[in-house]
């Protein structure tokens, strides 16, 4: 459409709003309040509204997803230059960290595992044989110049001697850089996963560049809870940003009872990047979300949070990094995403938010032999970019997609009983 042909039907649409607006004040009780605009305001008129009309302006920082800065699509591209064996489900590539520009190149930090067999589950685990995914793992790394085609460089973090944190395992890595050091904040596993669940505190290593050499401090920097409390087993999906002259560490913990886990996420604070961390006194600072992505945004920090929870899938927003409100909805969000964030370590007072990084895909390899590889995510949570492809919500799947979320035997069993008892009342 042309300029000249929007602005003639904007008008005409503005027309057609004035006249709807004054035939329906015509004939409408002289109590009620006029009807809604046919173009939709960008800021709240003053007029009686719905909760959900309320809720579109106090709730989002626009009435309208496509010019929501916190709105976007997501879209994937697969990685190249990382083998997995033929996909066997030996080699697994998962939990990326943040991405880090540094020495002309990027940098990302991941688990991975390289094991004689795939994972057989808590009860067969043995000093060889993984019990999970993320069982008999290491830190390792990979550098790229375009974000798209990774060099595998080697581990940073291995396993270290029993009984130093993370003997069993380490995992799900997150890097901080402060005044010149390299920090990698990963979990320490001190017995084998899925047990009871996944019990680890998070440990650390430090080196002068993001090629190290990793020195491992043995420590525990952020133990668990006291017994009782939420976070008492597990410390999860470290992922320290700089903000307000400090290192704030957010993690994700789960709590409750096997199978109705549920998951949320915390923030610890710091001076120093070895601490001591003090746990924010209003922890859990988000009640879902099953890993930590988060980036700064305008005076505060913002956050993905998927799969679990009532608010899954959600970009939320929190002005002080502390109190999060869900800032929109979203689709097919990033698992496990790890985002190139220019300014997590910059303590700017206005972020610029994130367009591109890395995640992770799950289950692939079929029964038997699962594993998970790293894959390219895009999007648009910038103030600095306006993509209106990635505004849009529209997204169109394969039916195959859909038909793979199938129902089990027993849920058909128990629908062909409840179909027969209503034809049989029906007859």
């Amino acid at each position: 459409m042309t300029a000249s042909r929007y602005a003639t039907t904007f008008l005409r649409c503005r027309f057609a709003g004035l006249v709807g607006l004054l035939a329906a004040a015509a004939v409408a009780p002289a109590d009620d309040p006029p009807p809604f605009p046919f173009l939709l305001p960008e800021e709240k008129p003053e007029q009686p509204l719905s909760a959900a009309m309320e809720r579109l302006y106090d709730q989002y920082e626009s009435p309208t997803y496509r010019t929501n800065e916190l709105f976007t699509a997501f879209r994937y591209t697969e990685l190249t230059g990382l083998d997995y064996a033929g996909h066997d489900g030996t080699i697994t590539r998962r939990d990326p960290s943040k991405v880090i520009a540094a020495n002309g190149r990027y940098y990302v930090w991941y688990t991975r595992r390289h094991t004689t067999t795939p994972p057989r589950g808590a009860a067969a685990a043995t000093d060889t044989i993984p019990s999970s995914d993320w069982d008999l793992s290491e830190i390792w790394y990979a550098t790229s110049t375009d974000g798209f085609h990774w060099e595998e460089q080697g581990v940073a973090v291995p396993r270290p001697a029993k009984p130093h944190v993370g003997w069993r395992s380490v995992s799900t890595a997150d890097i901080l850089e402060w005044e010149g050091k390299y920090y990698l904040y990963y979990q320490g596993f001190l017995e084998v996963s899925g047990r009871r669940g996944d019990d680890c505190p998070v440990a650390v290593s430090v080196a002068d560049s993001p090629d190290g050499p990793w020195t491992p401090t043995h420590k525990i920097v952020v133990p668990n809870g006291p017994e009782g409390s939420w976070d008492q087993y597990s410390i999860h999906d470290p992922y320290p940003l700089v903000y307000r002259g400090k290192i704030h560490l957010y993690f994700k913990s789960d709590f409750g009872l096997q199978p109705n886990l549920i998951r949320a996420q915390g923030l610890a604070i710091a001076d120093h990047p070895l601490g001591p961390f003090r746990k924010h006194p209003l922890n859990p600072v988000i009640n879902s979300g099953h890993e930590t992505t988060l980036f700064p945004f305008r005076e505060g920090i913002a956050a993905i949070v998927i799969r679990h929870g009532n608010e899954h899938d959600t970009i939320q927003y929190a002005p002080d990094g502390v109190n999060f409100s869900v800032a929109s909805s979203v689709s097919m969000v990033p698992w496990a995403g790890g985002p190139f964030v220019p300014d997590a370590f910059t303590d700017t007072d206005t972020g610029r938010g994130i367009t591109w990084g890395l995640s992770h895909f799950t289950s692939l390899g079929g029964p038997g032999k699962r594993h998970s590889i790293l894959v390219r995510f895009d999007c648009d949570l910038s103030l600095d970019l306006e993509d209106r492809n990635l505004k849009n919500s529209e997204y169109g799947l394969p039916p195959e997609v859909y038909y793979r979320s199938k129902l089990n035997a027993a849920q058909r069993e128990r629908i062909a009983e409840e179909t027969q008892r209503v034809l049989e009342v029906a007859d």
